[in-house]
């Protein structure tokens, strides 16, 4: 295997840390920087936000049918919410201590959600993108004048709120903890996208990419790669400017594909495309979890950051959501072309001594080698499309993956 970077040079003490749980915006204010931050006493912790579309049991067509699934699924208060649009519903687990308790979590709540839209002529669908047309007028969640304001200063921008990611977060930190942690996971999360690789069709057709919701939700300018962060305080002005400059409304807008949370104690992870396999989101919260845990690690040591161009990571995102893992990627330190699957093994391997630690070494090895024998969700959606050049096809095959506990 070829190594990334220098990465895969961080070893030491296993952490006997899990992972963390959260919701969305930018972190408590706080006069701490980014470098004195250390390893919470506390174990950490893991919880996931997953979104899903709503289609149409005959016709698989997107249908605005969210208040009527979450009226019927009112019995699980704060765990199944709305989303931007109208065709989406929202599912967010309590905090979990450990990937088995995560697992039985999502399952549990995916089955509820997945029930309430049978009630109502629909499937539950763990897609990021509408792989058909949306058809009629964009039907938002909340005729508010947020929404209304959102949508007359963005334009066209407000189309790609139909597409679905699944959030991971990571607690307990405070904010300086977040922030420092989040310089050291940011490398990772091209690598992050192509595991999660599931939205190759919008709108009907093909578009090239292995992620196209990774691509069309950067067209936001509070979206994408988060700034490196010299210190809280330049965090916080980081967020400041995009408030000032009109990019984002107010924190919520914040889309950072990493950021600390605004209303909980985590790192938030959003860059992962949704994707209907229960393995496969559990693996990217156990990879996460100990990404954060190696992070806290190495921060605690006072090692230094690897050196790392911007302009290096931001082609190696692109890279990651254009090939997938069945492609080539980016290495984020060097710039080096390899294998994606490769890039994949290295992260696996730098952070092997957390996932051990946490118990979750074994599921996350078989879980990615399945992944690499098998495909992405990208990769298999295209193998469907190209026995009949059927989209119905594939939506049958999201829907009946999105169901398959």
């Amino acid at each position: 295997m070829i190594e990334p970077g220098t990465s895969t040079a961080s070893t030491g003490t296993p952490n006997t840390g899990t992972a963390g749980t959260g919701t969305a915006g930018t972190g408590t204010a706080s006069t701490g920087t980014a470098h004195h931050a250390v390893r919470p006493a506390a174990p950490l912790t893991i919880g996931v936000e997953e979104e899903f579309l709503l289609v149409d049991a005959r016709t698989f067509r997107l249908v605005p049918a969210a208040p009527l699934v979450l009226a019927t699924a009112s019995g699980l208060p704060g765990a199944i919410h709305a989303e931007g649009t109208r065709y989406q519903v929202e599912i967010a687990t309590p905090v979990a201590h450990s990937a088995t308790e995560l697992r039985e979590e999502l399952a549990a709540l995916r089955r509820a959600l997945g029930g309430a839209a049978r009630a109502h002529g629909c499937r539950l669908l763990a897609a990021p993108s509408p792989v058909l047309a949306v058809e009629g007028p964009l039907h938002l969640t909340d005729d508010t004048p947020r929404q209304r304001e959102q949508h007359r200063r963005f334009g066209a921008l407000t189309d790609t709120l139909v597409s679905c990611g699944r959030h991971i977060h990571v607690g307990t930190l405070d904010v300086d903890t977040a922030v420092a942690v989040s310089n050291r996971v940011r490398p990772w999360l091209p690598t992050l996208i192509a595991l999660a690789a599931n939205s190759p069709f919008w709108g009907g057709r093909d578009t090239g990419h292995a992620s196209w919701r990774a691509m069309a939700w950067s067209g936001w300018p509070s979206a994408g790669l988060p700034p490196h962060f010299t210190s809280t305080a330049h965090f916080h002005r980081s967020v400041q400017t995009l408030l000032d400059s009109g990019a984002a409304l107010d924190t919520k807008m914040v889309y950072w594909d990493l950021r600390p949370s605004g209303r909980w104690p985590t790192l938030e992870i959003r860059a992962p495309d949704m994707s209907p396999d229960l393995d496969t989101a559990v693996l990217q919260a156990e990879l996460a979890r100990a990404l954060v845990a190696t992070a806290l690690r190495e921060t605690g040591e006072r090692r230094p950051e690897p050196a790392l161009r911007d302009d290096v990571l931001r082609l190696a995102r692109w890279r990651a959501a254009h090939d997938g893992l069945e492609g080539f990627a980016l290495d984020p330190y060097t710039g080096t072309e390899l294998p994606a699957a490769d890039l994949a093994e290295g992260l696996l391997e730098l952070v092997a001594p957390e996932l051990a630690a946490a118990g979750d070494l074994d599921h996350a090895a078989k879980t990615l080698a399945a992944l690499l024998r098998d495909g992405s969700g990208a990769h298999r959606q295209r193998a469907v499309f190209a026995r009949r050049q059927s989209l119905r096809d594939v939506l049958h095959h999201l829907m009946d993956e999105t169901e398959n506990f």
